[in-house]
């Protein structure tokens, strides 16, 4: 029996009926996504210089899936409105034009007439297309979302156990507590899904095997792991099958995680990004004018935890030199230094602690050791985090070109570079 025939002027009966709430929420948040991963940016940039080596790798970590998952709901959001925006087409011009396309008033010869009209379809069909179309893509970048975000919720929890269990017990590391938590959550699971597809319909009905099956697999589904935790990627899956769906999910994910990580390594070199190759680099330099040394012309947010004096050109009796406290590396080398000081009270402990830290920040000007600095305790004002501060004498010095090194410990944690070892020290060139 034929359907009866629509009016051209009203929308299909089989239009997705949630088309006007897609439009609303990806006309709302469109705009708030493709802000979200900038400051995710600015957040991980704050955070990362206050944080030690195991705290920092759990702040990229979820940095990467919320930027992953900020990445898919914008790109989502802005290709589910270009959808729309076809399928509005589609029918505006279906109403408009409700006798389809004239095949016979396009300019063709006979056999581009005949393939052109086979390899066509008709514009309700199309208009329908389109809008299941938009609907799907609305749903996956949705679903796509929601599985970034329970990964990260559920790698930082592991991660935090990990942690943990590190420092109760102290026979592994995080990596190994990982790869444990990871064994003994997921081994079981697969263990149990592989036996209910092989050997369930050999076990007796009802019998002890199928119980203990059932059990576990209950378990497990009350807290995700189940077809039904995820309806959007079931129907998916049941409609367009479960290896095509399982490639595109795991394609998608890893193209935003991919995404995320080359957009981290631009963050911390950006002069990577462009035709820079025959530019001498500066970290093979003894001195570079490097902006992040002067404070007049550093980024405090994105130049990260550097050595810095007010400007290139001082013209005060004074050089104000700030010396960041990164925890990454000055607080092992202090452990290593001075071990001692965590047994004192309170008020020599920060002494000790501020004496220690001067010394493994030794300062010399134009080659000249300046002996042991008198540091205070102070902050980075801009940045908000705390620093050393020294005020250096400068009434004297000759005009021109001057060199300050600022001492600093090598951090343990990074692999010795053999065509370029790390020096030891800042070098902050200024003029007078």
């Amino acid at each position: 029996m034929n359907e009866p025939i629509e009016d051209p002027r009203q929308l299909s009966r089989r239009t997705t009926p949630t088309w006007e709430v897609e439009l609303l929420i990806s006309g709302v948040a469109v705009f708030a996504m493709l802000q979200l991963p900038g400051q995710l940016d600015d957040a991980l940039l704050t955070l990362e210089p206050r944080l030690d080596g195991n705290w920092r790798q759990l702040a990229v970590l979820t940095y990467v899936y919320a930027k992953g998952a900020a990445m898919i709901l914008a790109i989502t959001f802005v290709l589910h409105l270009l959808l729309r925006a076809r399928w509005i087409a589609l029918s505006g011009m279906h109403a408009v034009h409700p006798d389809g396309i004239r095949w016979d008033k396009l300019k063709s010869g006979p056999i581009m007439r005949r393939i052109e009209i086979a390899r066509s379809r008709p514009l309700p069909e199309s208009i329908e297309r389109a809008d299941h179309r938009a609907s799907v893509v609305f749903a996956i970048g949705v679903m796509m979302a929601q599985m970034m975000i329970a990964i990260a919720v559920a790698a930082a929890a592991a991660f935090v156990v990990a942690l943990l269990l590190k420092s109760t017990t102290g026979i592994m590391g995080v990596p190994g507590w990982l790869a444990v938590l990871f064994t003994v959550i997921m081994l079981p699971y697969v263990a149990a899904v592989l036996i209910d597809q092989k050997f369930t319909t050999r076990m007796r009905e009802g019998g002890r095997g199928q119980r203990l099956l059932h059990r576990v697999l209950d378990a497990y589904a009350r807290i995700g792991f189940s077809r039904g935790s995820n309806p959007v990627m079931a129907l998916l899956a049941s409609h367009d099958g479960d290896r095509k769906t399982m490639l595109m999910t795991t394609g998608l994910m890893m193209l935003a995680l991919g995404s995320v990580a080359v957009s981290l390594v631009m963050l911390a070199s950006p002069e990577r990004l462009g035709s820079y190759g025959m530019f001498p680099r500066a970290d093979a330099l003894t001195a570079d004018v490097d902006g992040a040394h002067y404070d007049d012309q550093r980024d405090p947010l994105r130049d990260g935890a550097h050595p810095y004096i007010q400007s290139a050109v001082v013209t005060t009796p004074y050089l104000k030199l700030v010396v960041p406290y990164q925890p990454r590396r000055d607080e092992a080398a202090m452990r290593a230094s001075c071990p001692h000081a965590d047994a004192l009270p309170r008020q020599a402990q920060a002494q000790a602690r501020l004496a220690c830290l001067a010394a493994l920040h030794p300062v010399s000007l134009d080659g000249r050791q300046l002996g042991q600095l008198a540091y205070d305790a102070g902050s980075d004002a801009r940045a908000d985090r705390p620093a050393l501060v020294a005020m250096i004498d400068l009434r004297g010095l000759s005009p021109g070109r001057h060199e300050l090194r600022v001492g600093r410990p090598v951090r343990s944690d990074l692999p010795e570079k053999q065509d370029n070892p790390d020096p030891g020290y800042d070098a902050i060139p200024f003029w007078r």
